[in-house]
């Protein structure tokens, strides 16, 4: 009795080894209406951390890069969207607050859009990563505003993440324009609206004007950093005057004041240090 139930046992397990392996491949690879529909079912479910195009936001990564930090294949991106990734702003489908549970068809679409956008990456690499570090902390004074991997100043965005959730392009246009788009404040990724990098100037009750950026604002206080890096948390019916703007504290990097080929050097040690 025991030899037959294995005997009917074998076949039953060969038959799920075949379906977790059949699983384990894109059904919809290549397949152009099925990218169309995945692109519906991002713009719903993932465009609001991913951006749309799937080019990066301020918590999730730029996805058009064929290189990703989580992801080789499209079974390890299916597990990715099906359960996160615990101790990221990634969250399991279904749990995240945006659209419904999607299915695993869904899924599978939202993957073969994703490789549809995907990027070559170039031949050679863009940009010295070691002079860019150097120039990061040294001339090109970044470090004094911004932190990477704990290291350097608070004022601005902390950047250790900022190389692989954002494109290069996007990475200069916020040095040479910086408040043409204020980044979402990359510190705070996982909550669900992060605190944005607006500049705030107050006059204090006994005249003082203090300058920076809001940390945390509420109907009654205003929490904000200083550019020396001073916490100030006010009661705002206390301030003579009260005003906030979205003229980024960060100055405009001309080419006059860095040249491209620096700029691109210092897009090159973020994306190295993103890409960890």
């Amino acid at each position: 009795m025991f030899r037959g139930w294995c005997r009917g046992l074998i076949p039953l397990l060969l038959l799920a080894i075949g379906t977790c392996a059949a699983d384990d491949h894109n059904p919809f690879a290549g397949d152009a209406k099925a990218a169309k529909a995945g692109e519906y079912e991002f713009r719903i479910n993932c465009a609001l951390c991913h951006g749309l195009g799937v080019h990066g936001g301020g918590r999730g990564p730029d996805l058009t890069r064929a290189v990703k930090k989580h992801t080789h294949s499209d079974a390890d991106m299916f597990q990715v969207i099906s359960n996160g990734i615990p101790g990221t702003a990634m969250p399991a489908n279904g749990t995240n607050g945006q659209g419904v549970g999607m299915t695993d068809d869904e899924i599978w679409q939202i993957i073969t859009y994703i490789r549809s956008q995907e990027v070559k990456a170039p031949a050679s690499a863009v940009g010295s990563a070691g002079h860019g570090k150097d120039l990061f902390y040294g001339d090109a004074n970044c470090s004094l505003c911004h932190m990477v991997e704990g290291k350097g100043g608070r004022l601005g965005p902390e950047l250790t993440a900022v190389g692989g959730s954002r494109t290069r392009e996007a990475i200069i246009e916020s040095v040479r324009d910086p408040s043409r788009r204020l980044a979402w404040g990359l510190t705070e990724s996982t909550k669900e609206f992060p605190q944005e990098y607006e500049s705030v100037t107050v006059v204090t009750a006994d005249g003082k004007e203090i300058k920076g950026v809001t940390l945390n604002e509420d109907s009654f206080s205003v929490q904000m950093m200083d550019a020396n890096e001073q916490i100030h948390l006010l009661e705002k019916n206390t301030l003579r005057s009260f005003q906030k703007s979205r003229q980024s504290t960060m100055p405009k990097y001309g080419a006059d004041v860095l040249s491209d080929k620096d700029l691109a050097d210092i897009v090159a040690y973020l994306v190295s240090v993103g890409a960890k």
